[in-house]
């Protein structure tokens, strides 16, 4: 699991310089992102809803869940490419008018993620719990200013 999890590590520090020069059509890079952001997603809401004790908690879950997050949160970025504003997507203009402002939004939830999968290790509920909420308010800051409802 660990050697997964490191060459996970590894390749998504590569893969969105591949990426972006990956998209031969904005509808493309759009997929990229929105696929990315459904498995953070997803992995994501399986803790959340471990500490909100709308399942039962389960320690190793929560770990596999956090590892996989903050893999995969740094994927997303690269789908972010000029023109992708158009088509299929919920990404509002904000994101290419204040690229700074939406460049700390991502370095926040970037900060956040490594500490939600350090919480994870210590397998205690509460202190996942802390680590989540930080994460979960990186994430809604991020769905506020840049996220058509």
């Amino acid at each position: 699991m660990k050697k997964k999890i490191i060459a996970a590590v590894a390749a998504a520090a590569f893969l969105p310089l591949l990426a972006s020069a990956q998209f031969a059509k904005t509808e493309d890079a759009i997929k990229y992102r929105q696929s990315s952001l459904f498995v953070m997603g997803q992995h994501f809401g399986r803790i959340g809803a471990m500490v909100n004790d709308k399942i039962p908690f389960d320690a190793a879950q929560a770990k596999e869940s956090a590892a996989v997050v903050n893999v995969v949160g740094k994927l997303p970025w690269a789908g972010f490419v000029p023109g992708s504003d158009k088509g299929a997507t919920k990404a509002r203009p904000e994101i290419w008018q204040d690229a700074g402002k939406f460049k700390a939004a991502q370095d926040r939830l970037a900060a956040a993620l490594p500490k939600l999968a350090a919480a994870t290790d210590t397998g205690d509920k509460a202190k996942i719990k802390e680590a989540f909420g930080d994460a979960a308010g990186a994430c809604k800051n991020c769905h506020d200013d840049f996220r058509a409802k």
